[in-house]
C-alpha cells in the first residue's frame, strides 16, 4: 500500500512536469513567431519609405548651370521660378514657362502682361520676404543684385549679367537652364527665317539712310545702340542699318550701348529715320525735346520719318517682345519716304 502511494506520487508528479514544458514551449513558439512577424513587418516597410524617398529626390533632380558668377546646382526641371530681371523674363515665357513671381514692370509691358496672368508682382524692390512667400526652387536675378546670399537660403540663385550676350546666345542658355534645349533653337531658327525674308525688303527700303534711335530725358536725350533694347538688336543687328557716325562711335563702338547728349549735340546723332518715345525711368515732359526748335528742324521730323516707340515695352529685348518690335519696325521702315 505505501509502495502504491510513492507510484501514485511520481505518476502525479511526471504528468505535472510533462504540461509544464508543454506550456514553456507554447510560449517560446508564440514569442517566436511574434519576433518574425515583427521582423516581416519592418523588413517590408524599410523599402517602402526608401522607395518615397527615392521619389522625392528623383523631384528635385539637380544639373550644373554656368552663370556669370560661376557654377551653380539647380533643379534640371524647375517648376516654380521666381524671376527677379524683368527684361528677361519674356526669354521664359518664350520657352512656355510661366514664372510664379516676377517685377511690376514685366507685368506692366502690353508685350507680357497676357502671357503673365495668375504670376504673382513683386512690385519694384527685391526682398527675401515676397520671395520667400511664393516658395520657389529657382531664383533669377542680375549680376551684383542686393542680398544675394539670402535668396540663396531660400532657392538656388542663377545670375545674369544684362547686355552680355547677344539674345540668341542668351536664348540657349535660358534653353539650358529650363531644360528646354530643343525649344530655344526651334525659336533662333524661326527668327533666322523671318529675318531673311524681310532683311532685303528692308534694306531696300531704306537704302543709304541713317537710323537713330533717341530718348528725351530731363537732362537731354539719350543714344541708344545695338544691344540696349528699343529695337537697336533689330535696326543695327538683323537688318544691318546704318547709325549716324557720332551714334557709332558713342553707343555701339564703345560697346556700352548707350549714350547721354545735350540737346544741341542732337544734330549730330540724329539719323535720316528716328525711333523714339519718352525715357521711361523719367517723368519730364519730352515736349522740351519735342516741341524744341533743334528738333523740329531735323531733316527726319520734316521728312515725316519719326516712329514713337512704346516706353512701356520697347525697351525691353526679349524674344516675345523683340517679335513684336519686328513687326511695327518693319512696317515703319517700309514706309520711309
Amino acid at each position: 500500500m505505501r509502495h502504491s502511494n510513492k507510484s501514485l506520487v511520481l505518476i502525479i508528479l511526471t504528468l505535472a512536469l510533462a504540461l509544464l514544458l508543454a506550456a514553456c514551449g507554447q510560449s517560446a513558439n508564440n514569442s517566436a513567431n511574434h519576433s518574425a512577424a515583427s521582423l516581416e513587418t519592418s523588413s517590408t516597410a524599410t523599402p517602402a519609405a526608401t522607395a518615397r524617398t527615392a521619389d522625392s529626390t528623383a523631384d528635385v533632380e539637380m544639373v550644373t548651370f554656368q552663370d556669370s558668377a560661376g557654377e551653380v546646382q539647380v533643379p534640371k526641371n524647375p517648376q516654380r521660378i521666381v524671376d527677379t530681371t524683368a527684361f528677361y523674363t519674356g526669354y521664359l515665357l518664350a520657352l512656355g514657362v510661366k514664372p510664379v513671381g516676377v517685377m511690376e514692370g514685366a507685368k506692366a509691358s502690353p508685350y507680357l502682361a497676357e502671357m503673365l496672368e495668375g504670376a504673382e508682382p513683386l512690385g519694384d524692390d527685391v526682398t527675401p520676404e515676397n520671395i520667400l512667400s511664393l516658395d520657389p526652387d529657382l531664383i533669377i536675378v542680375y549680376t551684383g543684385t542686393e542680398g544675394i546670399d539670402k535668396l540663396k537660403e531660400i532657392a538656388p540663385v542663377v545670375q545674369i549679367q544684362y547686355g552680355a550676350k547677344n539674345f540668341k546666345d542668351q536664348m540657349l542658355d535660358y534653353g539650358k537652364l529650363v531644360n528646354k534645349n530643343d525649344e530655344a533653337k526651334a525659336w533662333i531658327t524661326q527668327w533666322e527665317a523671318r529675318i531673311a525674308d524681310l532683311k532685303p525688303q528692308v534694306q531696300a527700303a531704306v537704302g543709304n539712310k541713317t537710323v537713330s534711335i533717341l530718348n528725351p530725358y530731363a537732362k537731354g536725350l539719350y543714344v541708344f545702340g545695338h544691344n540696349y533694347g528699343r529695337g537697336g538688336e533689330i535696326l543695327y543687328g538683323e537688318f544691318g542699318l546704318n547709325a549716324p557716325a557720332e551714334a557709332q562711335k558713342e553707343a555701339i563702338d564703345s560697346g556700352t550701348g548707350w549714350a547721354s547728349i545735350s540737346l544741341e549735340k542732337l544734330p549730330d546723332f540724329a539719323g535720316d529715320i528716328i525711333f523714339t518715345c519718352p525715357w521711361s525711368g523719367d517723368t519730364t515732359d519730352p515736349k522740351i525735346v519735342y516741341d524744341n526748335p533743334i528738333w523740329a528742324g531735323l531733316p527726319a521730323v520734316k521728312a515725316g520719318n519719326v516712329f514713337q516707340l512704346n516706353p512701356d515695352a520697347d525697351t525691353y529685348n526679349d524674344p516675345i517682345s523683340l517679335e513684336k518690335q519686328l513687326d511695327f519696325i518693319t512696317t515703319s521702315l517700309l514706309s520711309v519716304k
